[in-house]
């Protein structure tokens, strides 16, 4: 198991590009040790993350987030292979161009956008107890500002898609959703602060990425958007923070939440996905959030 000597432990999923490589490297250059789960390698050709490496503050978790069985597989190894965790930045997320199905059979953006994160969370609340920070960052979007309903009974298996303000900004909504229904429970029972961002729009396009996007929005993107530097920054400043537990920032901002009715709806659903499947059949006692 790793002992930290100095400075803070974050754990990033998502961390092999975008903003959570930026992230990474944004860490790691101020001085603090990361933990990285990622499904992806990360570059091979950065002194700042092979040096890191081979000085133990970089270290790599391989798991798929939309996959139960990995999943499982790799919190576990994070468990036995971290002492504590300072910041928890549930990171992982894309944009798909068709409706997909994960294994578990639910819509693949709300398997890892909004189920994925809920279930690290709960997961990690003792290595988070053990850090001196105790906080949880989500990675959010402004997309769902253009969604024009919403329904959290129908995220697992939607009957329309659109690329972006479809599934994407539903399951993103949904998450921020369910981190607000849960955030108070979380700080008073177990000191863990816990917010979701908006890293703002970024340039995330690389070879192979992008599929999910409308046709009108790489251009954009690649012109006009700010390096994944931009985001990374803010995730950061929303951890580091002292805005209300719960809250979505935006610009540095608390911003309000669209459907904040349904927040409890989207709550439970997650406590019944990781109860009934998830957790079943594991002997190992979780800790509630509720």
């Amino acid at each position: 198991m790793h002992h930290q000597a100095n400075g803070y432990t974050a754990l990033i999923t998502g961390a092999s590009s975008g903003i959570g490589l930026a992230l990474t490297r944004k860490l790691l250059e101020e001085g603090w040790e990361v933990a990285a789960l990622i499904r992806s390698d990360l570059p091979t050709d950065e002194p700042l993350l092979q040096e890191s490496r081979k000085l133990g503050r970089l270290r790599i978790y391989k798991a798929d987030v939309s996959s139960f069985a990995s999943l499982r597989q790799g919190l576990e190894q994070i468990k036995t292979g971290e002492t504590s965790i300072d910041v928890l930045f549930n990171n992982a997320g894309g944009s798909f161009d068709k409706l997909m199905y994960s294994p578990q059979g639910r819509e693949l953006h709300y398997e890892v956008q909004t189920v994925a994160p809920y279930i690290i969370t709960r997961e990690l609340i003792e290595h988070l107890k053990r850090g001196r920070l105790k906080r949880v960052v989500h990675t959010s979007s402004n997309a769902f500002d253009f969604l024009k309903a919403f329904d959290a009974a129908a995220l697992a298996r939607p009957t329309a898609f659109k690329k972006l303000i479809g599934p994407y900004a539903a399951t993103k909504l949904a998450m921020s959703l369910w981190t607000q229904a849960a955030a108070a429970a979380m700080e008073q029972e177990h000191g863990i602060v816990m917010r979701s961002v908006d890293p703002g729009p970024n340039n995330t396009i690389r070879k192979g990425n992008g599929s999910g996007l409308p046709f009108y929005v790489r251009p954009l993107m690649k012109f006009f958007f700010p390096p994944p530097t931009s985001g990374a920054r803010l995730l950061y400043d929303g951890a580091m923070g002292d805005a209300p537990a719960g809250s979505l920032l935006a610009k540095g901002k608390v911003k309000a939440l669209p459907y904040a009715a349904q927040a409890p709806a989207v709550l439970a659903q997650m406590e019944q996905i990781y109860r009934d499947e998830y957790c079943l059949g594991s002997p190992v006692d979780r800790v509630s959030v509720q």
